[in-house]
């Protein structure tokens, strides 16, 4: 899929995931403005695209404040001239128990994950907006929000969070040709709870293979990149508003909720009445969790 003429911009794009996203993008020919917090990092992979042939700059800044999200767009507009696609790859992980979790675990995860999202997605729109020509937004979900991971409470907030914002924006940026959409990348991180030692995405596989469980069907980063590319080029213009998961050998669809059963009063709903309901409507009730094999999900 041929990207070129196209630009653009990858948080996070330092490292794991982030980084395979901005080398596929720059190997289908698009122009890929780097960023990452880890300034030598995004510098690295920059120049690693641009070192196969293709053409990206460095763009270094922790994600979240409005002034970091507008200096990217800044970056590719003086690059570039032009901004045409951003991937929301920034994200931090603070896995830790609910009991055990303090502000200074939550809070940083809220500011680079919900806020990065919202300030970088907030500031592209506007310069795609004014360019007239559509453009693409990628933003990044997660298993755990999507269905809940023990010692994953800030994850599972984050990452429900942008996909809700997806689904609005996807509405709102229809009319103008901008298409938003959700990415649940299965595939190994090297954040905890994998060992902090090992570095890079096939030694986090090889060297801990009962991790994660076998039901999450999770891979590597290059099996994501596929769909990245997809997502960034004119084929995929028919696509918004969606939640796509992605691992080695799986490409799936996530439903949007919805209502599974429902029961009516004329009289309203004392407690006495929704006690009286419940039985027929607890026999859908669903389940949580990542479903793993030969363990059933909980309820």
């Amino acid at each position: 899929m041929d990207l070129s003429g196209r630009v653009a911009v990858v948080t996070g794009a330092g490292h794991d995931l982030g980084r395979t996203y901005a080398e596929a993008l720059g190997a289908a020919g698009a122009a890929v403005v780097v960023n990452d917090a880890d300034a030598d990092a995004a510098r690295e992979v920059a120049e690693r695209i641009a070192g196969l042939g293709g053409a990206a700059v460095a763009a270094p800044g922790a994600v979240g404040p409005t002034e970091v999200a507008e200096r990217l767009i800044d970056r590719a507009i003086a690059a570039y001239g032009r901004l045409d696609v951003l991937v929301t790859g920034a994200g931090v992980q603070r896995n830790c128990l609910l009991w055990r979790m303090g502000d200074e675990d939550f809070d940083p995860v809220i500011d680079v994950d919900v806020r990065g999202t919202f300030t970088c997605v907030r500031a592209a729109v506007r310069r795609i907006r004014d360019q007239g020509s559509g453009g693409r937004i990628i933003a990044m979900g997660s298993l755990a929000g999507q269905r809940g991971k023990e010692g994953q409470t800030a994850d599972s907030a984050v990452r429900a969070a942008i996909v809700g914002m997806v689904r609005t924006w996807s509405m709102e940026c229809a009319r103008t040709g901008i298409t938003v959409n959700a990415v649940i990348p299965m595939a190994a991180t090297a954040m905890p709870p994998f060992d902090s030692s090992v570095t890079t995405w096939r030694d986090v596989r090889e060297s801990q293979p009962e991790r994660p469980d076998p039901g999450e069907n999770v891979g590597v980063p290059e099996a994501v990149a596929g769909l990245m590319v997809f997502l960034a080029s004119a084929d995929s213009g028919g696509v918004t508003g969606q939640t796509i998961g992605i691992s080695d050998h799986k490409l799936s669809l996530w439903s949007h909720p919805e209502e599974v059963i429902a029961a009516f009063s004329k009289d309203g709903w004392s407690p006495q009445a929704v006690a009286q309901a419940w039985p027929a409507i607890a026999v859908r009730s669903q389940t949580v969790g990542i479903p793993a094999t030969g363990t059933p999900p909980q309820r």
